[in-house]
């Protein structure tokens, strides 16, 4: 998962201010041990206890007080984030990385903030596509064509079958917009203007767009959009739309259109990164190919944030906590109304 990835980076020295000393993993040093995955963790878990030292923990009650700047990175299931930050706080944490979307919901995300900045903790978001390359570069190309719709284009690899699709829907049961296109939703009210207030309308395309109900592997059916596209427009006049589909690849992408054609496209990754790509791939085969393309930039902003916790220097780029709340409340809003807008 995202949160092995995260610790392959630093074991690899990928992030030099930052330091792996501890991984807190109650599921497969627990009741998840001799489940799916629990063989490969156990041998990941042998290997870096021996080769690089790093102490294992199923809770973060056991680890020793800080001897350095504390940076606790929280990337497990999003229901259990607000306990994760708690204790995360009442442990030392200086400074702590949180994965999107943060939490289930906007209050439980608002709680969170309000409890960090009452223990005087900063909370930076894992929203990596805010320091992008393709992001940047579409943003530039954009700002030289007055009236240009930027379009930013989100894939997964899953398999269209109900199985897959029941399974990823379970498994991300938040929905796909506090969950894959999270992303987009960050950039739109990191760069775009966009809030509930500031939205005057969101329009889905019906054409691209697909929603399904299906059941997941404990037989709970989930009803969730497999792929969406959709436009919103502020009261600031500003136009800019997303799409995100589960089924349509591995790049990511964004597109600049003026009059009505396309004169702009940048993919994640680009030809300058698909060897690094290809040798990752091959390195760990079994992983999920989106890791890959979005490398260099979990290292970007994991080295910003752990800089920023060492030094105190900005993490130029990164999200905020109160960007995530921003953002999580736009999904909440724009849902039931793209839901209603596919029946």
């Amino acid at each position: 998962g995202m949160g092995w990835y995260h610790a392959i980076q630093m074991l690899e020295k990928k992030c030099p201010s930052a330091s792996l000393d501890y991984i807190v993993e109650p599921w497969f040093m627990g009741a998840g041990g001799d489940g799916p995955g629990g063989e490969d963790f156990k041998k990941f878990q042998a290997e870096a206890e021996s080769d690089f030292g790093v102490k294992f923990a199923t809770s973060l009650g056991e680890l020793p007080a800080p001897a350095a700047p504390r940076l606790t990175l929280i990337s497990g299931r999003t229901g259990d984030n607000p306990k994760l930050l708690t204790e995360s706080i009442a442990n030392g944490a200086k400074c702590i990385y949180l994965e999107k979307p943060g939490a289930p919901t906007v209050a439980e995300l608002q709680q969170m903030k309000d409890e960090a900045e009452a223990a005087g903790v900063e909370v930076l978001m894992g929203y990596n596509k805010n320091v992008c390359k393709y992001v940047r570069k579409t943003r530039e190309f954009a700002s030289t064509i007055p009236g240009s719709h930027v379009t930013f284009v989100s894939n997964n690899a899953y398999e269209n079958t109900p199985e897959s699709l029941g399974e990823c829907f379970e498994r991300n049961a938040e929905g796909m917009l506090k969950n894959m296109a999270i992303h987009e939703l960050a950039l739109l009210v990191s760069f775009y203007d966009v809030s509930v207030e500031n939205i005057a309308s969101v329009t889905a395309d019906k054409e691209f767009s697909s929603m399904q109900t299906l059941a997941g592997p404990s037989g709970k059916e989930w009803t969730d959009f497999d792929k969406i596209k959709f436009t919103i427009t502020t009261k600031t006049g500003t136009e800019v739309s997303v799409q995100a589909d589960r089924c349509g690849g591995t790049d990511s992408f964004a597109t600049v259109t003026t009059k009505g054609e396309e004169v702009f496209r940048y993919y994640m990754p680009d030809d300058e990164d698909r060897q690094l790509v290809e040798e990752l791939t091959a390195k760990y085969p079994t992983a999920m190919p989106y890791f890959f393309t979005q490398d260099p930039d979990y290292i970007t902003v994991k080295e910003r944030v752990a800089k920023h916790t060492v030094s105190g220097e900005e993490a130029e780029g990164v999200a905020t906590i109160g960007v995530a709340v921003e953002t999580l409340r736009v999904a909440e809003y724009l849902t039931p109304m793209l839901q209603e807008q596919l029946k």
